[in-house]
């Protein structure tokens, strides 16, 4: 299957800005074929304006109808075979059976959010019945459920090229409920990103369904993408990324004459906290755990351990052994483009050189440059300098992390509580523990999306129950997620009706529960008719 880089809007493949970019494989640093046509402004236009005109029908679409959509893109996905795989592992560097498993995950996702839309009591439907007598005032029959938004504009994440991008997650739970998507691919993997919207486009025709129901944007030009945020047709946006351009999103969202909802994944440093019962039982066997995890795909995990915290003590010295003698072992890996691991040599310098932060272990092996190679660091510092300076805080996107040393569990609560907003926040404890970190679970659990106990935040489950999200500067939203079935409440918003016709109500609001949902009719939930 050849690649043509172009735009996809509406379904035909093209460009009218004249200009050019290519991937690049990060092993060799050499250009990959073929050049990929930037968009203009005009085709930002055009994307958007196709996506308004396909939602005017899209919406309209049944829950079966939208179902065997999402089920018809991971089959034609599927189909792509070793092509999409080769692909991804060129423009990424990622190993095949990360990329592999990645496809799984993907189409996992899409056929989870087919599951949830079919059996359908997803849209909270709730049916007050009118109360004519009711004194001093009757109360009218008012009816409500979710409905989508309109066009959202998706962007595809670099660390995770299918799940996080073309027909990921944010792509799979908008088109779930209702909405069309504007794509707006990254610049680190266009072909690979390209390869799913071939599989989206056959999904999109043997469905029977607007041309424009899934548009690509490829550019790397960010005016292009403000254009995109900023334009009228545009009802959300979903970001994973920096910190730096998820804010400068949002901030282009909210400065729109009709603002809209960003849901923007960021930058998070995911502190694991160890309790001295933990560390006397398995001092060892933790820190075995924490590299394994800080070094995970070259630390290009947005759930990466960044930050450690214990009391000092001769088991957090042992820890600290085993934790230096892995780090120093580790191979260096290729990231995933040339300015990641710029940006990454640039923070852990800039680390190093923090006012009571002591080195504490690097990779023996020295990085090869060319090779977009990054090793592991380990940095160390005591507690109150940590609480002091707000910038040792900040996410370093690689495997770099830092052990904060203090000096009781008070002073650990007190890391607890000076750390902004995270993706996630880990424990460890032992039987000893419990009742002596109480206080420390609840105060993490007010700034984390997910508290982890005996494990490592890298590794995130897609389950109906999973929250990949938290306050900020984790994200723009701490009331969504960005991962499992909960996912589509982003691009949803509630509506009433009151006192309307049986004949002009959605299907899942009349009398007759064709659709056999579950409903909280006069405040109890039932599959009945009313």
């Amino acid at each position: 299957m050849d690649l043509h880089g172009k735009n996809v809007i509406a379904g035909v493949a093209g460009s009218t800005s004249g200009k050019t970019f290519h991937a690049i494989d990060p092993t060799t640093a050499t250009k990959l074929t073929p050049d990929f046509e930037e968009a203009s402004f005009a085709d930002a236009d055009k994307a958007a304006q196709a996506a308004a005109e396909a939602f005017a029908i899209y919406r309209r679409t049944t829950p079966q109808q939208r179902a065997a959509f999402l089920e018809a893109i991971a089959t034609e996905i599927e189909a792509l075979g070793d092509i999409l795989i080769k692909r991804a592992v060129a423009e990424t560097a990622l190993p095949e059976a990360r990329i592999t498993g990645e496809r799984g995950r993907t189409t996992g996702q899409l056929r989870a959010f087919a599951a949830l839309i079919k059996e359908g009591s997803w849209i909270d439907a709730r049916i007050d019945r009118a109360m004519p007598e009711r004194k001093p005032l009757p109360r009218p029959d008012v009816r409500r459920m979710l409905m989508p938004l309109g066009p959202v504009l998706v962007y595809g994440a670099s660390n995770f090229p299918l799940a996080f991008s073309a027909a990921g997650g944010d792509t799979a739970s908008a088109l779930a409920g209702g909405n069309t998507v504007v794509l707006k691919a990254h610049p680190a993997h266009p072909g690979t990103s390209e390869l799913v919207m071939q599989a989206v486009t056959k999904a999109i025709a043997t469905c029977g369904l607007p041309k424009g129901t899934v548009n690509l944007i490829q550019s790397v030009d960010t005016k292009v993408s403000t254009a995109l945020v900023t334009h009228p047709a545009i009802t959300a946006v979903g970001f994973t990324g920096s910190l730096g351009a998820g804010r400068a999103i949002y901030n282009a969202a909210a400065a729109r004459p009709l603002p809209i909802p960003v849901f923007s994944e960021m930058g998070s440093i995911n502190p694991v906290f160890i309790m001295p019962g933990a560390l006397s039982e398995r001092a060892v066997a933790i820190a075995e755990g924490f590299v394994g995890s800080l070094t995970m795909g070259v630390g290009q995990f947005c759930t990466n351990p960044g930050v450690v915290v214990a009391v000092a003590s001769k088991e957090l010295d042992l820890f600290l052994a085993k934790a230096s003698e892995l780090v120093a072992a580790a191979a260096p890996g290729t990231m995933l483009y040339e300015g990641i691991r710029r940006r990454y040599e640039e923070c852990v310098a800039t680390l190093a050189k923090r006012q009571g932060v002591s080195a504490v272990a690097a990779a023996t092996t020295a990085a090869d440059a060319k090779r977009t190679q990054a090793g592991a660091r380990l940095f160390r510092v005591d507690a109150s300098t940590f609480i002091a300076d707000e910038n040792l805080r900040e996410e370093v996107f690689g495997p770099s992390s830092v052990v904060v040393v203090c000096k009781s569990l008070a002073e650990m609560e007190a890391v607890a509580a000076c750390i902004p907003g995270q993706l996630t926040g880990t424990i460890h404890t032992a039987a000893s523990d419990l009742n002596a970190c109480a206080n420390l679970a609840e105060t993490l659990g007010q700034h984390v999306g997910r508290l982890l106990w005996n494990g490592f935040p890298t590794g995130v489950e897609v389950c109906p129950a999973m929250v990949h999200g938290g306050p900020y500067p984790a994200t723009t939203d701490s009331r969504s997620t960005s991962v499992g079935t909960g996912a589509i409440l982003r691009f949803v918003r509630p509506v009433s009706f009151q006192n309307a016709p049986q004949e002009l109500l959605p299907e899942q609001l009349r009398n007759v529960n064709a659709a056999g949902i579950w409903r909280l009719v006069d405040g109890a939930l039932t599959k009945d008719a009313v």
